[in-house]
């Protein structure tokens, strides 16, 4: 008993150690990324606003190698997205909001039941929006070497956005990838495709109407074309298992 309490005493230590020495690795990234951030017209007073107090956080890098898609066969990975309740959920919620959704359908082109499916899977029709720091998220996947670039041009995008009053800093609590509000967008998604639906001069994510309408303008402006096929029905040949 008492070799086995001094092991995880040790193991304790090595871990504390390590982690210790992360969040001053980290904290060096932070000083290098900030002459980066500087250089792509970004405000000091904005960066120091809001990335001073952000963390390395060891849980997103756990995440990252250890996503559902990949290893979760396709009937798992759909059984636990798709159900009855959630069905029920996406009637209640279009019932609830029958008039945005079919305006926003008939200004895009976009089949409701295409937009609620995906609010449905990203987000449970709003009802789990994440609560990952996306800022902490985003500068420990940019200081991560895994993916470095696409999330440092995120996380730079994010700024920009912060910068020029687009977004709210204090709002920003979502996915341990850094993706935001009710369909779950990316900072480069937001910049490139999220809309002031209802005019109020501010793109909130986690507004309905923004948040529906800015998913159909994506979908539009990447090229969905309404009443064409997603899928065709094949027969297989006799000697190919189903």
């Amino acid at each position: 008993m008492k070799k086995i309490k001094i092991f995880f005493l040790i193991l304790f230590f090595l871990n504390s150690n390590l982690f210790a020495n992360e969040n001053t690795d980290f904290e060096k990234w932070k000083k290098d990324f900030k002459q980066r951030a500087l250089a792509n017209n970004i405000s000091e007073k904005t960066f120091d606003l809001v990335m001073t107090d952000t963390k390395f956080l060891a849980n997103v890098i756990k995440y990252d190698r250890y996503q559902p898609e990949f290893y979760e066969d396709t009937k798992t990975y759909i059984s636990k997205r798709s159900s009855t309740k959630k069905l029920n959920k996406g009637i209640d919620f279009y019932l609830n909001n029958k008039d945005l959704i079919n305006i926003v359908e008939n200004k895009f082109k976009i089949e409701k039941e295409l937009l609620l499916s995906l609010m449905g899977i990203e987000t449970n029709y709003g009802t789990y929006v994440g609560k990952m720091d996306i800022l902490s998220s985003l500068a420990t996947l940019s200081y991560d070497k895994r993916r470095s670039e696409f999330f440092t041009k995120e996380l730079l995008i994010l700024l920009k956005l912060i910068d020029e009053n687009q977004i709210d800093y204090k709002s920003l609590y979502g996915s341990w990838a850094g993706a935001f509000g009710f369909f779950q967008f990316m900072p480069s998604t937001i910049k490139n495709h999220a809309i002031d639906f209802n005019t109020d001069n501010y793109i909130d994510l986690k507004n309905s109407h923004d948040a529906y309408a800015s998913a159909a303008n994506y979908l539009k402006k990447i090229g969905w074309k309404k009443d064409s096929p997603c899928f065709y029905r094949i027969d297989l040949k006799e000697d190919i298992p189903k």
